[in-house]
């Protein structure tokens, strides 16, 4: 796609999508509207901005300690990112960090599901939302023309800690066992977490706010409509992780090694594609880029896992998804700072991120429910239908905010 000429308001009615519009151009107020929102900064934040200038060395230096930051966690996506733009960010992380890597030393003097429900489960999901809130929502700050490709490096340190940390816990639990292998992440946790930690601050100072939590936001038909998105999409995005390892071995018969080996066809598509989706955000805009790496992430599942049955099929399908599905991540903070704008990002981020844990819930739970009854635990059918439906029904309503932000394909959104 070449690239466009215009950039489209984040701004424009959305009853003008469902009802009809002719008014495609944008007048002098809403660009000026516009460049504001892209600055990353209101007119009252123009002084920290001109001590602190985003596209510099020194917001690099963020996206390295964010992609760091990232590698210690990835899963945990919830609300706590509302409090983010009350707390320092040193503190925030500091904190996660010792829930996080504690929770992994605690987990493993316990010899229960229930105990390992409650520290890898409760405890590391509060300690490393705190994280996770953190690193995907700072290099937007530090970053105006790159922020796309900032985010995208970032998160892509998730991917890459996915892709070596199950080898190396595999060949540890082998060697030292489980509860010293939860010892080691632990402590990798806590390690990394505190070295990066006192390096982190903020751009833009955020005027003080009398709520915590962005309610204006629930109000907002954009927000809405971006909300269950997202859900559909994380639902549909992290099925494929859970399921095609398995499906491998289980379905297709392969030695188990190879439960392994598509997780990394996953995690290695996933770390070129994060940076590479990034790249072709800044170029087309974020919510265009979300969009056609949606769109391909959904052709990976029901046009190729679906109808064929073999090894090659699901290495394309690993790959094809892994490069595209990233987005579901790394685009979301991205295409939240277009509409709402730097100064609202981390609280309404935190509110997103809720639909990723209902999302997540929902889909793949159920498809392993459906798997088991339907497909008798070896027949994937039902289950790779319902995540890709999942994932396409997400898609549907990315491309109805698409519609509501501009009609006109070639122009940045």
């Amino acid at each position: 796609m070449d690239t466009p000429s215009t950039t489209v308001s984040a701004k424009t009615p959305f009853a003008d999508t469902l009802f009809g519009s002719d008014k495609h151009g944008l007048d002098d107020s809403e660009k000026n509207d516009l460049s504001s929102h892209d600055s990353g900064h209101t007119h009252d934040d123009d002084d920290q901005a001109s001590v602190c200038p985003p596209d510099t060395m020194h917001g690099w230096a963020m996206v390295l300690c964010c992609f760091f930051l990232m590698m210690t966690v990835i899963g945990p996506t919830n609300s706590f990112g509302v409090y983010l733009q009350e707390f320092d960010l040193r503190v925030v992380v500091t904190g996660g960090t010792v829930i996080a890597g504690g929770a992994f030393l605690v987990a493993s003097a316990c010899s229960s599901p229930i105990g390992l429900l409650f520290t890898q489960g409760i405890l590391f999901g509060a300690g490393g939302s705190c994280i996770l809130n953190t690193a995907v929502s700072l290099p937007g700050q530090w970053m105006d023309r790159h922020r796309a490709v900032a985010t995208g490096l970032a998160i892509a340190g998730g991917s890459l800690g996915a892709l070596w940390l199950s080898f190396a816990t595999t060949a540890m639990v082998a060697n030292i066992g489980w509860q010293w292998s939860l010892r080691v992440t632990g402590l990798f946790i806590l390690v990394v977490g505190l070295m990066v930690a006192p390096f982190l601050r903020k751009r833009v100072k955020v005027p003080p706010r009398s709520k915590i939590i962005d309610l204006a936001a629930l109000s907002n038909m954009q927000f809405i409509v971006l909300f269950f998105s997202t859900l559909f999409v994380s639902g549909g995005y992290f099925m494929p992780y859970y399921f095609m390892p398995s499906y491998a071995v289980v379905h297709l018969g392969l030695p188990s090694k190879w439960s392994a080996n598509i997780s990394s066809v996953l995690n290695a598509g996933s770390i070129v594609g994060r940076v590479a989706t990034g790249v072709l955000a800044d170029r087309i805009g974020p919510l265009n880029a979300f969009l056609i790496t949606s769109v391909l992430s959904v052709i990976s599942i029901l046009a190729i896992w679906l109808p064929f049955h073999s090894k090659a099929a699901l290495i394309v399908a690993a790959l094809l998804f892994g490069f595209n599905s990233g987005s579901a991540v790394s685009l979301v903070p991205v295409v939240t700072a277009r509409i709402f704008g730097i100064g609202r990002l981390a609280s309404v981020l935190g509110l997103l991120f809720v639909s990723y844990a209902i999302g997540t819930f929902l889909c793949s739970p159920i498809g392993g429910i459906l798997l088991d009854k339907y497909g008798g635990g070896e027949d994937y059918l039902s289950l790779i239908l319902y995540g890709g439906a999942f994932f396409a029904l997400g898609t549907l309503l990315m491309l109805v905010l698409r519609l509501n932000m501009s009609r006109k394909v070639f122009v940045v959104v």
